[in-house]
């Protein structure tokens, strides 16, 4: 069996599913290394897998992105962006623009050496890597190394043709549609950072890697062998360009995913004072709109009498303790993959995991989309029949325990219907099909 090195970003939400993917891949009996920040050592042993420290970019998120210990200049950022959120999509994903085009390319060539010595020192035979992790794949590119991509979210994260733009979602919501002009000011930004981050890539693979093919658009670079997409193969979505062996595996969560004693009595307190159990959480670095979790609880607790709730409130948990009581649950973190097959619904960001996750467990969701590929995921959502979309910006109280009445009453079968399908894949899925596509695909003298 092979030897694979899974590189991983810095960042909870992708280096978990990659260490999954990774542990997977192990049991299939493969050598496996996983490559990350040695905050994240800890993932590799929970997989048993070998660990190699690797930093890949300046900013990071260990699970609580408030809590992450970050510089000034990256702190200052996450403030900007959370304040962007509050003004609505455009103006967040413009942020997550401006962020990108100033940090497109952080320390390429740290990046490249240190790739360099991992392969002189393990000698994998092939890679795995973040689709996202974009100095980690022109690294790759330009030493000629062989590589699997890992598309953690949205599948229109690979580009799947000239119009597509990074940044800009492949279709939107029904009540977060923006205007055109909005529109269009968006789209330009996205081409101007795809053109600047092009030309960056274009000038490094020059001077690093003169004799080799030039790496073209940078945005759209990913394996020519096999790119594993970590949801389901929807057909609405956009067709991939043709090449490498596309796989959906529906859902990257490991499984079993115990409670745990402590949290199976928390549950029993709650099903005893409210019937339903809703999850609420949205993601690791927007816990912080504690203005949304409150709105959320609120209209949960006053608007129904059968129903109570588990918060996930990061670094805001102080700020939402007031909430706390015999139906609700306010806690730093929570684990989200074993809850999920104990509550009746979930409220969530649109992130690829929490979709995907709510998927695999049968729940349907509420959805709030604020950034980055949330409002491609939460069209989905709305389109596949697995949650119902609210603004998080324009959210009433009374919005949130109508829309759950909604999916309860509506949508539980189409859901249940879509965990069928979706629990036929899975990491152990994944690895065993990726083994076989770079099996046939790669060899390495």
């Amino acid at each position: 069996m092979p030897r694979v090195v899974v590189v991983s970003p810095p960042f909870m939400s992708h280096a978990r599913p990659l260490s999954v993917l990774a542990g997977a891949l192990g049991l299939q009996g493969a050598d496996v290394h996983f490559a990350c920040a040695p905050a994240f050592e800890d993932l590799a042993r929970q997989e048993g897998v070998g660990f190699v420290p690797l930093s890949v970019t300046r900013n990071a998120n260990t699970g609580v992105a408030e809590a992450t210990q970050q510089d000034a200049q990256e702190a200052a950022r996450l403030r900007e962006f959370l304040d962007a959120t509050r003004e609505g999509a455009v103006s967040a994903l413009l942020a997550q623009a401006r962020h990108r085009r100033a940090d497109m390319l952080a320390d390429p060539d740290g990046v490249f050496d240190a790739l360099r010595s991992i392969d002189r020192e393990l000698r994998p035979d092939w890679y795995v890597v973040d689709q996202l992790s974009y100095p980690v794949t022109l690294a790759l590119h330009c030493l000629g190394l062989p590589y699997a991509s890992f598309c953690p979210g949205h599948p229109s994260y690979v580009l799947a043709d000239p119009d597509a733009l990074f940044g800009v979602p492949y279709d939107w919501p029904d009540v977060l549609r923006p205007a055109p002009g909005r529109l269009r000011e968006l789209r330009t930004a996205a081409r101007q950072n795809d053109e600047a981050f092009t030309a960056l890539f274009e000038a490094f693979a020059r001077r690093r890697a003169p004799s080799r093919p030039a790496p073209g658009r940078a945005f759209a670079l990913s394996s020519p062998h096999a790119v594993v997409h970590a949801y389901p193969p929807f057909p609405w979505l956009p067709k991939p360009p043709q090449g490498p062996a596309r796989l959906f595996t529906g859902h990257m969560a490991a499984d079993p995913d115990p409670l745990g004693a402590e949290w199976e009595a928390r549950l029993r307190r709650l099903r005893g004072n409210g019937g339903r159990l809703v999850l609420v959480a949205l993601g690791t670095f927007l816990s912080a709109r504690d203005d949304v979790l409150r709105t959320i609880v609120t209209g949960l607790l006053d608007g129904t009498r059968d129903a109570s709730v588990v918060v996930a409130a990061g670094e805001r948990t102080a700020a939402l303790a007031d909430l706390a009581g015999d139906r609700v649950e306010v806690a730093r973190s929570v684990p989200q993959r074993a809850l999920l097959d104990h509550v009746d619904a979930m409220v969530h960001h649109g992130g690829g995991n929490s979709f995907t996750e709510c998927l695999r467990a049968g729940v349907p969701a509420v959805v709030l989309p604020f950034s980055s590929d949330q409002f491609s995921v939460a069209r989905d959502a709305e389109r596949s029949g697995a949650g119902v979309v609210l603004d998080p910006n324009a959210l009433s109280p009374d919005e949130v325990p109508a829309a759950l009445e909604t999916v309860w009453a509506t949508l539980e079968p189409r859901v249940s219907a879509l965990a069928e399908s979706v629990g036929q894949h899975g990491p152990r899925w994944a690895a065993g099909e990726l083994l076989a596509a770079m099996g046939a695909r790669v060899s390495r003298t």
